[in-house]
């Protein structure tokens, strides 16, 4: 017999095996564990009353399914899998495009914070386009495009059964490209360069990882807003075209990681001020690097930790500099605000305001065939890849 499998809250896929619940992990994690269980037995009691059949769709669609842990490009299989039948609350929606991001390998990898129950669907980003709709579905009609509002629904698949209340619209006339990377990388950037300085035209922020995804956008949104951007990157063969492309997009200055400790500092500091933010996308020597240039009471801010290595802050940082160590992951917040919609889809409404204007793009992206699956995994997975791998289904 089939049953849903649920993850983040979210109807995912039918699968013949067991009810699944989600596992978190770490020990910040355990004051919402038992909140998140009981959202989940909730929702199950909610989905087992859903009869109404999903339309003329077909209820099968292809979906990138791994049953075990381990290397993505050898775990993860394109498989014919059953959908569920829709209820009234629920849309029906065809998958148009989803990337593969960092955190979608390690979950599949089983390192990441959340991990679903297996066998799961990999991808957590996409923009999709509403084909049904539910009797009582109201902010949703035939033809929207959506994305999902939290992490877990499987995204790498043609076609999925959605509640409502899962998902969120966006505008349709944007680049398919640049609305199937809006969820995750945008809005890490956009409340990072939000929530923790009071920036203001004029002001400074540095960052490590500067082509990634987090960093591109980071770059674009602070120079729509007059803010100065230190952006770090690795040396590397290119370097000088990759410095020339984030210069387009508005990076004030682009250096090696090497400079950060080099006298040239003090040169660039005379034609901007030294930065309130650093955002550390990397951890190790690189992270301790930009609390160097920190101004006094200054935020670091880590998202992520590339490197796998520890961050490590000098003692001298804390007592004469005063400065604060912070952490952000998009998913917490995303669920932190999940009882009022307002702020998820304020900052969407600014996000597409950028790109409708010209001054948010996507990332360096390239396409990929639903089918040439494990290409793309194997070549998100190499050392100083500067562009993302998109999933066109």
């Amino acid at each position: 017999m089939f049953k849903h499998f649920v993850i983040g809250n979210c109807v995912a896929m039918w699968f013949p095996v067991h009810t699944v619940c989600l596992r978190v992990h770490a020990a910040r994690q355990r004051g919402s564990g038992a909140a998140l269980l009981k959202r989940l037995r909730h929702r199950d009691a909610n989905v087992s009353h859903l009869s109404q059949p999903a339309g003329r769709w077909a209820h099968t669609c292809q979906a990138l399914v791994y049953r075990h842990h381990g290397d993505p490009s050898r775990v993860v299989q394109l498989e014919d899998a059953p959908l569920p039948p829709a209820g009234e609350k629920d849309v029906v929606v065809k998958l148009l495009a989803a990337p593969i991001n960092p955190s979608d390998i390690n979950m599949i990898q089983g390192t990441y914070a959340i991990l679903p129950d297996l066998p799961a669907v990999g991808g957590n980003e996409c923009v999709a386009q509403v084909v049904e709709v539910g009797s009582q579905v109201k902010s949703l009609k035939t033809g929207d495009w959506i994305i999902p509002r939290d992490a877990g629904l499987g995204t790498w698949r043609t076609k999925a059964v959605l509640a409502e209340a899962d998902v969120i619209s966006i505008p349709n006339n944007i680049p398919l490209l640049t609305a199937a990377t809006l969820g995750v990388n945008p809005c890490t950037a956009f409340r990072m360069l939000s929530d923790f300085e009071d920036l203001k035209p004029g002001d400074s922020v540095i960052q490590n990882a500067a082509n990634s995804g987090v960093g591109q956008a980071v770059i674009q949104i602070a120079a729509a807003r007059g803010i100065n951007t230190i952006n770090v990157i690795r040396d590397r063969s290119d370097f000088s075209q990759l410095s020339d492309r984030l210069k387009v997009m508005g990076a004030s200055h682009v250096i090696k990681e090497e400079a950060l400790r080099r006298p040239e500092m003090k040169e660039l500091f005379k034609t901007c001020p030294k930065p309130k933010l650093a955002l550390n996308g990397v951890g190790g020597k690189s992270a301790t690097e930009l609390l160097r240039h920190l101004q006094v009471g200054g935020s670091m801010v880590t998202y992520g930790g590339m490197s796998k290595q520890p961050v490590t802050v000098p003692v001298s940082a804390l007592i004469f500099k005063d400065v604060k160590i912070r952490g952000f992951w998009v998913t917490q917040w995303k669920r932190d605000q999940s009882h009022d919609g307002e702020a998820f889809r304020g900052m969407l409404d600014e996000l597409c305001s950028l790109i409708l204007q010209g001054k948010l793009t996507a990332p360096a992206c390239t396409e990929v065939h639903l089918q040439d699956y494990q290409q793309a995994l194997e070549a998100a997975m190499q050392p100083f890849t500067s562009s993302k791998h998109v999933l066109i289904m």
